[in-house]
């Protein structure tokens, strides 16, 4: 498959649709630790990308008529995000508005969730890895394993 430096690398990228892209842009590089990898225009839209590890990307756009935006109670989608320590990334998210959805909690499946619905309206699941379990030891099933 082929990569182009002025397109998103990754197979799938979420496009969240918001009012002011550079506030949103460094809302999201600030708090959640993404990195703007492609400018396009001031306020247009801005590409970015998580620093190290496997690719993933987010595509953020200005509202225009035909694209999809958060309803007014802040409903449309949540982006699940892989973080190292969801305890920190809530405080500091909600330090810089974001608000509370469901407080950090462990779950049998060795993870740790958080949910919180961010300044432009659209909601993060802020996940930490805390073991690897096999679906099988909490009630889940191993369908078609990922690749190490």
């Amino acid at each position: 498959m082929l990569t182009n430096r002025s397109a998103p690398h990754a197979r799938v990228t979420p496009v969240l649709i918001v009012a002011d892209v550079r506030a949103a842009v460094a809302w999201y590089t600030e708090v959640l630790g993404f990195v703007e990898h492609v400018r396009i225009g001031e306020g247009h839209r801005a590409q970015l990308g998580l620093p190290d590890g496997p690719a993933a990307e987010l595509v953020v756009a200005e509202e225009r008529p035909g694209r999809r935006v958060p309803d007014p109670d802040g409903r449309s989608h949540q982006v699940m995000l892989k973080v190292a320590d969801a305890d920190a990334v809530v405080t500091v998210a909600l330090a810089r508005g974001a608000v509370l959805v469901e407080p950090s909690h462990d779950w049998e499946y060795g993870e740790r969730q958080a949910t919180l619905n961010d300044p432009f309206g659209h909601q993060w699941v802020l996940n930490q890895t805390l073991a690897d379990v096999a679906p099988e030891e909490w009630g889940g099933q191993s369908v078609t394993p990922r690749s190490p």
